[in-house]
């Protein structure tokens, strides 16, 4: 089949389908700019494809159903497809519809676009031109934020979909809670409490959710595989290929712990695999642009302290801690710190870590775009006198050196948290804290 008609084929098939779509709803949506090119990014399986058909089926509620088209480009068909393609397929669409052009919005989403070389071009062009609203998605590590900013010359917004929140996974099943948790009553809110045990071992990625510990296992290695050899050594033609996955297995078995290249460097070297730091440099980066991980550097405001002090390092979901974790002793408490870095990210936070002159640390600085800050620490586990004292006073010597900030202890049992007798700090559950309305 010539390629032209594969794409007119689905053309068709995206005016014509308009069936409701039975997909977890996400709370994630577009900033409302117009005359911005839309790019939803985020790591592989996380839903971005779904999502641009949900939106779809958002937009068509109250507007004909040719005014918003789905296309994806991740058919064998169109391996190779020119950028004049796009050009045709557009002009046919207005030769079906005459009088939608120019005086009606039309809304494209474009899937898995980075196959069609050069379509920066023909985006570019016809948001200049026609009175179109378009919103383009694919395999993160081609489709960077900030490739795009240079591509498509300031006109592109990003939208960064991540695995399944908890209110999402909770969504999921079908039991999100329509009341704040303070105001469940105990049969409601005990099931919310297993709900998020299971989340913190299961994640939030969408095909993990209801499979067995094995398979669930197995699928999100499988996942991590992908990231490092289709969006990682392919994309950037990485040889050390032995060095890269050693640095991964370090990243995600030592979640929430600090990462230094140079001890990298080091261990790699005692290993008999010769890297440069630059090389680590690279890789670290590469791993942080598909998503996989997020970095969180210390709270200062000298660069110089910033970049020679170690970072510490979160898997984008909790799943995976399980996943590549070799023990279990600490595995509660590392995916509850990766839960609350991964809702900060959510809620749009610019995150660091805090080390008080006295060499307390505090898990999490958080400033938002409203100007707020607030000091977060997390923990399992309050039982302990000295663990209780030593958090606390983490978070009262990092007040004083960061004054304004609201101070904030996130536990995972919620009597312990109403145990906790502070007048200036709040102890919240973890739970409860990730189903307010922010």
């Amino acid at each position: 089949m010539a390629l032209h008609a594969v794409l007119l084929e689905k053309l068709n098939d995206s005016v014509v389908d308009n069936k409701p779509l039975g997909f977890t709803r996400r709370d994630a949506s577009l900033p409302p700019i117009s005359g911005k090119v839309h790019t939803v990014i985020g790591m592989r399986r996380t839903g971005k494809t779904t999502f641009l058909r949900q939106l779809q089926a958002e937009r068509r509620r109250g507007l004909l159903p040719e005014q918003a088209i789905f296309v994806s480009f991740d058919d064998d068909r169109l391996m190779d497809l020119p950028v004049m393609q796009l050009s045709l397929l557009l002009e046919e669409y207005y030769r079906r519809f005459p009088e939608i052009r120019r005086r009606k919005t039309v809304y494209w989403y474009l899937d898995e676009i980075q196959l069609v070389s050069d379509w920066e071009r023909f985006v570019r062009r016809v948001v200049d031109s026609e009175n179109l609203e378009i919103v383009v998605s694919g395999s993160s590590a081609r489709l960077l934020s900030r490739e795009l900013h240079t591509s498509l010359r300031g006109r592109s917004i990003e939208t960064i979909i991540r695995p399944f929140s908890f209110r999402e996974f909770l969504r999921h099943r079908n039991e999100e809670p329509a009341k704040p948790l303070p105001e469940l009553a105990a049969p409601g809110r005990s099931l919310i409490e297993k709900r998020f045990l299971e989340y913190l071992q299961h994640g939030g990625f969408p095909e993990a959710q209801g499979l067995s510990p094995s398979l669930r296992i197995q699928l999100l290695q499988g996942y991590v595989d992908t990231v490092l050899f289709r969006d990682i050594i392919e994309r950037y033609g990485v040889t050390q290929v032995a060095a890269l996955r050693w640095l991964v297995r370090q990243c995600l078995r030592n979640p929430a712990g600090s990462f230094s290249v140079h001890r990298v460097y080091q261990d790699l070297k005692a290993q008999g695999l010769g890297v440069s730091k630059d090389a680590l440099h690279e890789m670290f980066a590469h791993l942080t642009d598909a998503f996989l991980i997020s970095a969180v550097p210390l709270s200062t405001s000298s660069e110089r302290k910033r970049n020679s002090n170690p970072r510490k390092v979160y898997p984008i979901d909790p799943g995976l801690v399980g996943a590549f974790s070799a023990g279990t002793a600490s595995q509660t408490g590392h995916a509850l710190e990766t839960v609350v870095m991964g809702e900060l990210e959510r809620r749009g936070a610019t995150v660091t870590y805090v080390k008080t002159h006295s060499g307390l640390e505090v898990d999490f600085h958080a400033r938002f775009r409203d100007g707020k800050e607030e000091l977060i620490q997390v923990c399992a586990d309050l039982a302990d006198e000295e663990t209780r004292e030593r958090e606390l006073r983490a978070l009262r010597e990092a007040g004083r050196e960061h004054q304004g900030a609201v101070m904030r202890l996130l536990l995972l049992d919620r009597h312990q948290a109403t145990d906790v007798n502070s007048n200036d700090i709040l102890a919240q559950p973890v739970d409860e804290w990730l189903l307010e309305t922010t």
